[in-house]
């Protein structure tokens, strides 16, 4: 029984000490940005259509909506144009 705790204690705390992944912020060298030319053509590679691109906590934010033209915000990444997060934007009309 003792063995089981601790074993179990053992284990939350290497979950506790991992690295997170889910990140909110960008922190890269403007030297490294894409420019937003390029965010535009991932925009249209995704068939999305965009209404606003501005920068917010390091990384690129774009307002648009998509192919179904459902209003979206997106954070991407300015160094990979890696999509960071996606959610629906509820508040622009």
């Amino acid at each position: 029984m003792k063995s089981s705790i601790l074993l179990a204690l053992a284990a939350m705390a290497a979950m506790a000490a991992a690295p997170v992944q889910a990140r909110d912020d960008c922190d890269v060298p403007i030297n490294d940005w894409h420019t937003r030319d390029a965010v535009r053509t991932l925009a249209e590679t995704n068939g999305w259509v965009l209404q606003r691109i501005k920068i917010d906590d390091g990384c690129y934010e774009i307002h648009g909506t998509d192919k179904q033209g459902r209003r979206f915000e997106a954070k991407i990444d300015p160094a990979t144009l890696t999509i960071i997060q996606i959610k629906p934007d509820y508040k622009r009309r």
